[in-house]
């Protein structure tokens, strides 16, 4: 079984919006079943679609989970810098 990237697949079913999933498909030297399985997860999941590769799939849920842990990572370093800020100019 081949594994493809999540670029590849969207980038496919882009390609399959604008000639037709049957060209698209023999474009690409894949399984026309293939091309519609990723239309509908594409549908279904949005950008949360195509996480994880192989047998190691992240569902959507834990991806999204994953991505707002990053995101509050990120907000509390920005929160820090603009303590550290506020301190340093309140000195002056």
């Amino acid at each position: 079984m081949r594994v493809y990237d999540k670029e590849f697949k969207e980038e496919a079913i882009k390609l399959s919006y604008e000639i037709g999933p049957t060209a698209a498909s023999n474009q690409l030297g894949i399984p026309p079943t293939t091309l519609y399985t990723w239309r509908s997860q594409i549908k279904e999941h949005g950008s949360l679609a195509f996480v994880g590769s192989g047998h190691q799939r992240i569902d959507p849920k834990t991806a999204e989970m994953k991505g707002l842990e990053k995101k509050i990572k990120e907000l509390e370093s920005a929160n820090n810098i603009l303590k550290k800020a506020l301190a340093f100019f309140a000195e002056s």
